[in-house]
């Protein structure tokens, strides 16, 4: 009894593996341009309300590129981790929030 896949299957598998290498390296680019971008805003001294809204998007899409092309949340199987991720993030912020607003006031 052999495990060789048919030719169609094998290809189509190298396809996709091509497909996520290119995605992968096309997101890595991507947050490196990201990063001079950052950089360069802050070396150049840019005006502090549009930098700091700027840096924080900036992050935010990395974060998401990490997490889906990086550490393949986009793939089946990932629910439960995405999950537990997601919920973890909405309790962070839910807390920053309800200190951010017990200082203020």
């Amino acid at each position: 009894m052999s495990n060789a896949k048919p030719a169609h299957q094998h290809e189509y598998e190298r396809k996709q593996h091509r497909e996520e290498m290119k995605h992968q390296v096309i997101s890595f680019v991507m947050m490196i341009i990201f990063t001079f971008v950052a950089f360069g805003m802050v070396m150049f001294e840019v005006n502090s309300f549009f930098i700091i809204p700027t840096l924080i998007l900036l992050a935010v899409v990395q974060v998401a590129f990490q997490l889906y092309y990086f550490m393949h949340m986009k793939n089946k199987g990932h629910d439960m981790p995405a999950l537990m991720m997601y919920g973890g993030a909405a309790v962070a912020l839910l807390t920053i929030i309800t200190f951010t607003t017990l200082i203020w006031w």
